[in-house]
């Protein structure tokens, strides 16, 4: 994975994660939380993208970060909000 990709990656998270928390608003985490959460889940969602071999050229692997830093980002959110929700109660 090149630092392009990664960087896409980690910006899809970051999206992701909002989106995540705007969608399913009492797991949400804030901004900040949202955030940092899609973030964490961009990277991971680019590594295991990248370990799999996935890519197809420049504009599938730009594609692939996308998607795959989009989707790890908002489940990254969504998982975490469930572990603060459950540890608040």
């Amino acid at each position: 994975m090149d630092r392009m990709e990664l960087i896409l990656g980690l910006i899809a998270g970051a999206v992701g994660g909002n989106v995540a928390g705007g969608v399913f608003k009492t797991l949400s985490l804030g901004l900040t939380g949202n955030s940092l959460a899609g973030i964490l889940g961009g990277g991971l969602g680019g590594q295991a993208l990248s370990a799999l071999g996935a890519g197809g050229g420049d504009m599938g692997a730009i594609a692939g970060a996308l998607v795959s830093g989009g989707a790890g980002g908002g489940a990254v959110m969504i998982v975490l909000g469930l572990i603060r929700r459950m540890l608040v109660k």
